[in-house]
């Protein structure tokens, strides 16, 4: 790419998450004066959701330039489903290592030493000949040479690009949650701490798996088990109702944990004791503070608009069924990287970026569609919901769910 002698080329990330955050130091360290606009008036920290590895992610931390050893995350070696009077109906033997959000924030948040300005919410982003300008809500524009927009699932630089290109609900949310590891009794501990555990209630699916805890820490005694519940949930008014808080507001994007009425969370609890094995109903009823969300498929027919590219959620979202959303970030930003280091022009190297990139997020896609083929079911007919019964054995949701696979 051609920039003017001894001056760096500049890239601006909208979007200050785990994806916004592989692009910036992917692009740091190969030469890019880089700035990252977080729209939050804060730091992202304190999320736990759980991240299940591959080893495609552990080479995007390295092209990251963070060191992983053993605290990166906490290793398992076994899957177990279990029956709803909780006794081990299939088990496989299956070595993986499960990290949390928070944790992958932290020592890529420590690998970066750019500029990350917080409450910094992109207005719009325009591409001209030679540059990109971003502005912001206060008025100010700021120049640079790419513009990496990795603003998430509601990506609003995504709607300005690509009005058309929206969210599909998929009829049904994921409860999810962390409880810690020393608030388990000792037998539900033994039966599922150490394990990837599954449970398979008629219509619906739980899993969880053990993950850092409160600061970051994998030490027995201190980590937390992470559990993502799966339930069908009418687009039509069960799903509006979740989302409405006590005083009657509607969170169509998304309700803040904190605001999930009394009423809700007592549904859930009375579900899980009478729908799921006893290990899952304790650790469900001991989480402090559950939370759900709507779960969506998003494609995108590109992810290059002249100086603009559109990575990670922002582009395509998946399932999580395949657990392949970091991972697929990371790789957009490796790719990226690449694109721009390969090609004399950005407008060049984005366009094939997209034109790679594209075809893997779809693929993405349509693999976490048919990993999920059988809660979409739920809500269908009959004959649908009987075939989708047949390929929901213990073994194949074990052998198939957030599984290393190329794309």
């Amino acid at each position: 790419m051609n920039t003017a002698p001894h001056q760096k080329p500049r890239a601006i990330v909208v979007g200050g998450s785990l994806g916004g955050l592989f692009a910036a130091n992917m692009l740091q360290r190969n030469g890019w004066d880089v700035e990252i606009f977080e729209r939050t008036p804060e730091a992202l920290t304190g999320r736990g959701a759980g991240i299940v590895t591959h080893p495609e992610l552990f080479d995007a931390l390295a092209a990251a330039g963070v060191v992983v050893d053993d605290s990166i995350g906490v290793r398992v070696d076994t899957r177990v489903t279990l029956s709803r009077d909780g006794a081990a109906v299939s088990e496989r033997e299956m070595p993986q290592t499960l990290t949390a959000w928070g944790k992958m924030y932290d020592v890529l948040g420590k690998a970066f030493s750019g500029a990350y300005r917080t409450a910094a919410m992109v207005t719009a982003v325009d591409s001209h000949a030679d540059h990109a300008v971003v502005t912001l809500q206060d008025g100010s524009t700021h120049r640079a040479d790419v513009v990496v927009a990795a603003d998430g699932f509601r990506s609003a630089v995504r709607e300005r690009l690509l009005p058309s290109a929206g969210l599909e609900y998929a009829g049904y949310i994921a409860w999810r949650g962390l409880v810690d590891e020393a608030r388990l009794s000792p037998d539900t501990h033994a039966a599922i701490f150490g394990k990837f555990a599954f449970c398979l209630p008629p219509h619906e699916q739980i899993l969880g798996y053990p993950v850092a805890g409160d600061g970051n820490s994998t030490e027995p005694g201190r980590r937390r088990y992470n559990f993502v519940w799966y339930r069908a949930t009418r687009e039509d008014d069960q799903l509006p109702d979740l989302l409405t808080d006590a005083t009657g507001k509607v969170w169509a994007n998304g309700i803040p944990p904190g605001l999930i009425r009394p009423d809700v969370l007592a549904d859930m609890e009375s579900a899980a004791s009478d729908l799921l094995a006893p290990q899952f109903a304790e650790v469900v009823a001991r989480t402090p503070q559950p939370l759900f969300q709507p779960i969506y498929d998003l494609t995108v027919p590109r992810m290059a608009f002249g100086r603009i590219a559109l990575l990670g959620d922002a582009a395509f979202v998946a399932r999580p069924h395949c657990g392949m959303g970091v991972t697929k970030a990371a790789g957009d930003a490796i790719a990226l990287v690449r694109a721009l280091a390969g090609h004399a022009s950005v407008e060049t190297a984005l366009e094939a970026y997209s034109a790679e990139r594209v075809q893997v997020g779809q693929a993405v896609v349509e693999h976490a569609r048919q990993l999920g083929a059988y809660m979409q079911a739920q809500l269908r007919s009959e004959q649908d919901r009987e075939m989708a019964e047949r390929y929901r054995t213990p073994e194949a949701v074990m052998r198939d769910t957030a599984v290393s696979r190329r794309f």
